[in-house]
C-alpha cells in the first residue's frame, strides 16, 4: 500500500474513501484482500475514527464486506453482481444514447469524434499501454451520459460508476487496443446516425457483449449458465 496521502477536506473519511477506491482500481487491493483498521490508520498517520466511518461507506456502496472473525475485506465480484451492473449499464446507457442521438449538437458529435480520433492514434503507438486506451473508452461512455442532457440518468450512473470501473479493471486484463477502438467507433457511429431506436440497440449489444466476456474470464466452461434475463438486451 502506498505511504501516507495528505489530506486536505475537512472531512476526512471522504477523502479516505477515494484513497481507498484508487488502491482498489490501480490493483494496490484486490477483492478477497483484507482491510486491517489500525494497520491502515497507523500507516496513514490517522486516527481509527474516520477509517471506521470509511469503511462503513464503503460496505453500504457493496464495495467491501465484513467477514465474521476476520474483519472488512475488498468485496468478490460475482455473477450474480455482474448481472446487475450490466442489466443497470444497459437501462441507462440505452437510454442515455437515445436521448443523445436525438438531442445532441452536431458540435457535441464532432467533439467526440474527434476524441475518438486522438484515441486511435494512441492505439498506433506502441509507447502508449492499453490502459490508457480503457481510459479513453470509460471517457466516452461518460460522455455519452453527459449528452443525454438528463440530469437524474447522469445521478444515476454517478451512483454505480465505481462498480463500473471496476468491472472495466477485471476485463481490461484481456483487452486489445484494436478491440478498444473497434467497439468504441461503433458507438461514435450510432451516434453521428441519428436514429434512436438503432443508437439504443448499438449501445445495449455493446454492453451484452461486454457481460459474455465477464463470465468466459470468470467461470469455468461447465461451471457456466445462461442468464435468460440478459437475452433481452441482445435482441434484434
Amino acid at each position: 500500500m502506498e505511504k501516507t496521502p495528505l489530506f486536505h477536506k475537512q472531512n476526512i473519511s471522504e477523502e479516505l474513501v477515494d484513497f481507498l477506491k484508487n488502491q482498489i482500481l490501480s490493483g494496490e487491493l484486490n477483492p478477497g484482500d483484507r482491510i486491517v483498521e489500525t494497520k491502515l490508520a497507523r500507516e496513514l498517520g490517522i486516527s481509527q475514527t474516520p477509517v471506521r466511518e470509511a469503511l462503513r461507506q464503503l460496505q453500504g456502496e457493496g464495495i467491501i464486506t465484513i467477514i465474521p472473525n476476520k474483519g472488512p475485506m475488498v468485496r468478490t465480484m460475482d455473477l450474480k453482481d455482474a448481472f446487475e451492473i450490466y442489466s443497470i449499464r444497459a437501462m441507462l446507457e440505452g437510454l442515455a444514447i437515445r436521448l443523445a442521438a436525438l438531442n445532441a449538437s452536431d458540435a457535441d458529435i464532432d467533439a467526440l469524434e474527434q476524441f475518438f480520433h486522438r484515441m486511435k492514434e494512441k492505439a498506433h503507438d506502441d509507447s502508449v499501454p492499453v490502459s490508457y486506451l480503457l481510459d479513453d473508452s470509460f471517457y466516452i461512455h461518460d460522455t455519452i451520459i453527459k449528452l443525454s442532457n438528463h440530469t437524474r440518468l447522469n445521478q444515476l450512473y454517478k451512483s454505480i460508476s465505481f462498480q463500473i470501473a471496476l468491472v472495466n479493471r477485471i476485463l481490461g486484463s484481456t483487452s486489445s487496443k484494436m478491440k478498444e477502438l473497434e467497439q468504441h467507433w461503433e458507438l461514435i457511429e450510432a451516434l453521428k446516425s441519428r436514429k434512436p431506436d438503432h443508437a439504443e440497440e448499438v449501445m445495449r449489444r455493446h454492453i451484452y457483449r461486454s457481460f459474455t466476456e465477464f463470465v468466459v474470464i470468470n467461470t469455468r466452461e461447465e461451471d457456466r449458465f445462461d442468464y435468460g434475463e440478459f437475452l433481452w438486451l441482445n435482441r434484434s
